[in-house]
């Protein structure tokens, strides 16, 4: 009896895996553009990349989650680079080149959309529709107390077959957290500040950092969601 159960449990294992394996490649594909954020007033000096920081971010918690199949950034970077895309185009993408990228990725649907609020609100700068702050500084300059973080994002799904809007969600974050100061004001890289990642436990240890990751989950919550209006075949 003892062989047979193994025979048995062996059998009902491999059964399992190759459900969870069905499953794990029926999962829609999706792609993650960088997010326009020039709508942002941008009160921090350099030219740091937010829009390619929180697609990052995005991508990072969509993949942890596993609802959706992300294709890997270096391979959308070369889709983009071979259609001769620009900036424009990547923030609010036609229904042309949402088409190409489908076809040249299999991707079913492409996440796209943009940072509405990125910076502080205190007494010195205050807040309005359009951003952040007036002046002009690093920021590892940052460190008044008392500020708190706000960051606001729109993300939008679109099928790369028809054009239609899947899903439209928004996501928003706060932080009041001390100790906003983020080391270096100088630097570069894509998506960092000062030479720090925004992906890194530096960026979220800040209010800014925390209030980021905030409104990413959000983001990320919404379109889980809607994962079932993607359509795997």
């Amino acid at each position: 009896m003892r062989p047979f159960k193994v025979v048995l449990s062996l059998a009902m294992a491999m059964a399992l895996i190759g459900v969870a394996s069905e499953a794990y490649a029926q999962r829609p594909k999706v792609a993650v553009m960088d997010f326009e954020f020039g709508a942002v007033h941008q009160w921090w000096s350099g030219e740091w990349d937010v829009g390619k920081g929180v697609s990052d971010l995005i991508v990072d918690e969509l993949v942890n989650d596993g609802t959706y199949g992300v294709i890997e950034r270096k391979q959308l970077d070369t889709i983009l680079a071979e259609q001769e895309f620009s900036h424009s185009d990547r923030a609010d993408p036609s229904a042309a080149h949402l088409s190409k990228i489908g076809k040249v990725s299999g991707v079913k649907a492409v996440i796209t959309g943009s940072i509405t609020k990125f910076g502080f609100d205190d007494k010195k700068t205050g807040v309005n529709a359009g951003g952040f702050g007036g002046g002009k500084f690093g920021l590892g300059n940052v460190g008044v107390k008392n500020q708190k973080a706000i960051v606001a994002v729109t993300a939008r799904m679109v099928d790369t077959t028809t054009g239609e809007i899947l899903a439209s969600v928004k996501g928003t974050g706060e932080s009041s957290r001390k100790g906003l100061d983020v080391s270096g004001g100088g630097g570069g890289g894509a998506g960092g500040f000062g030479g720090i990642s925004m992906g890194s436990e530096n960026f979220r240890e800040t209010g800014l950092g925390e209030a980021t990751e905030q409104a990413v989950k959000m983001v990320v919550e919404g379109l889980v969601a809607k994962a079932s209006r993607v359509t795997v075949k």
